[in-house]
């Protein structure tokens, strides 16, 4: 088949254009680095029950779950530690090397509350922490998370928290592996565990 001027003159655009997109990802890769390459080490340190002050540093060896939340929650956090507790089950003896982490951050209620037996009435593994409002901030913003007290007449002590409801993943060195958005299966949190453990 022959091709005519005009259709010569658009194949020779389409091939510069390719050229010219193929160099343009050569210099992006070169000059921009990709997720793997760039660090991202959330943290935290905030204290336990016992007042003990707890960071990344206490879990050598484990990969962390953490989760942010506050313990008056209707849906969200009720339904996403009970996912975590059915990962914790299913691991087996590897649940040994990962540490489900609940943050609050309504940190002043919930110690008041119990934040212990509300994570203990879930799983036995899932640790509570509640710093004060400063060291809740700090965490939070480590991880890029938004949270929010709002009013509201119809819940307890008329007020609610908006918060990111994902469950975050964190290797044994501190890199944040990814998230899992909220309504993730077990199933599918645990095949990721397993698979890096």
């Amino acid at each position: 088949m022959r091709l005519n001027r005009l259709q010569k003159v658009l194949w020779a655009a389409v091939a510069v254009a390719l050229v010219g997109v193929g160099a343009a990802v050569v210099f992006i890769d070169r000059s921009l680095p990709s997720v793997e390459q760039a660090e991202f080490r959330p943290t935290f340190a905030l204290p336990d029950a016992d007042g003990r002050l707890r960071s990344p540093a206490d879990f050598p060896g484990k990969h962390l779950l953490v989760f942010f939340g506050f313990t008056n929650c209707p849906d969200i956090c009720p339904t996403t530690l009970a996912e975590v507790a059915q990962v914790m089950d299913d691991l087996g003896e590897q649940s040994d090397d990962v540490q489900p982490l609940f943050i609050s951050i309504d940190p002043e209620r919930d110690r008041e509350l119990g934040l212990d037996e509300y994570t203990e009435a879930f799983h036995p593994s899932i640790l509570g922490l509640a710093g004060d409002a400063a060291q809740t901030r700090a965490a939070a913003d480590s991880f890029r998370i938004y949270y929010e007290r709002e009013d509201n007449a119809d819940a307890p002590d008329g007020y609610a928290m908006s918060h990111s409801p994902a469950l975050y993943l964190i290797s044994p060195e501190g890199d944040w592996l990814g998230q899992f958005t909220y309504g993730t299966p077990a199933s599918e949190i645990l095949a990721e565990l397993q698979a890096r453990l």
